[in-house]
């Protein structure tokens, strides 16, 4: 008899979950007709329609307010931060041994490909400016020109008449430049300055002489716009007045002359950068 029973039991309890499933009786679905899931499918379809056309309809409001070529919000960036190349593999040391060509040849490499976009060739197809002046332009979205760079203008740094830019002979040369920021126009005559912890360990010659950075390359009006523009550059010849074989050099290079540039700021450590030259 008990046997019976479970068997009853197991039957009924197989029973009602095909009827749950299915019920040819009432035609009921995972306990629901057919209008009833048609109701429910409609609500979320009418619901999530709802939701993406409102998220759609706000990120177009918020792209109304954005302009293509100039960045909304710049009030936060007043002063360029200085960026040098070349970079080492230990963030921004420069570690090698003269005698050793592997161990200075990625630093060559990385600074000739960073002036390709200076070489006179290219650079023609800009304009020949005047030094010391602003040069404004129409303020509109119309394509801009681009003031002049040449990369004879970096002399012995320029990595033409010697193309291993001094490291062979531990005369190392780096590159210093400020980061583009739209619409900025230094005052006064900015121009950059490298100092190191043992001013009477190393001499720095600047290409351009005195390091300066001429007003004629400003404004910059964007990258969508200004197509051919190229930030100037200042280069730096390391020269050691010490004869030993092994020495670190510490450079500390900012931008000075400009009192609407700031080159001190805790905050932010690419206003002044420490180079170390091995």
């Amino acid at each position: 008899m008990a046997k019976e029973e479970d068997k009853d039991a197991g039957s009924k309890a197989q029973s009602s979950w095909k009827d749950f499933i299915y019920d040819p009786r009432n035609g009921q679905f995972l306990g629901r007709t057919a209008s009833s899931w048609a109701l429910i499918l409609l609500f979320y379809l009418v619901f999530y329609g709802f939701l993406a056309g409102l998220f759609t309809f706000t990120m177009w409001v918020m792209l109304q307010t954005l302009d293509d070529y100039v960045p909304k919000y710049r009030d936060r960036v007043s002063s360029p931060g200085l960026m040098i190349s070349p970079k080492g593999t230990s963030g921004i040391d420069i570690v090698y041994n003269r005698s050793e060509n592997s161990t200075y040849e990625m630093h060559v490499k990385k600074l000739h490909s960073f002036l390709a976009a200076y070489n006179d060739s290219r650079q023609t197809k800009n304009e020949v400016c005047n030094s010391g002046v602003y040069f404004d332009q129409e303020n509109d979205h119309t394509e801009k020109k681009a003031c002049r760079f040449n990369r004879t203008m970096l002399g012995e740094c320029s990595g033409i008449s010697d193309p291993t830019f001094g490291y062979p002979k531990g005369n190392p040369c780096v590159l210093v430049k400020m980061n583009r920021i739209i619409g900025l126009k230094p005052e006064g005559n900015p121009f950059i300055n490298c100092t190191t912890k043992k001013e009477d360990s190393v001499q720095l010659q600047y290409f351009p002489e005195f390091g300066k950075i001429d007003l004629m390359y400003f404004p910059y009006f964007g990258k969508k716009i200004h197509v051919n523009y190229v930030q100037p550059v200042v280069a730096i010849k390391i020269i050691p007045t010490f004869n030993g074989t092994t020495e670190e050099i510490f450079l500390e290079c900012k931008v000075q002359g400009s009192p609407n540039l700031k080159n001190e700021d805790d905050r932010d450590k690419f206003l002044g950068r420490d180079r170390k030259s091995t």
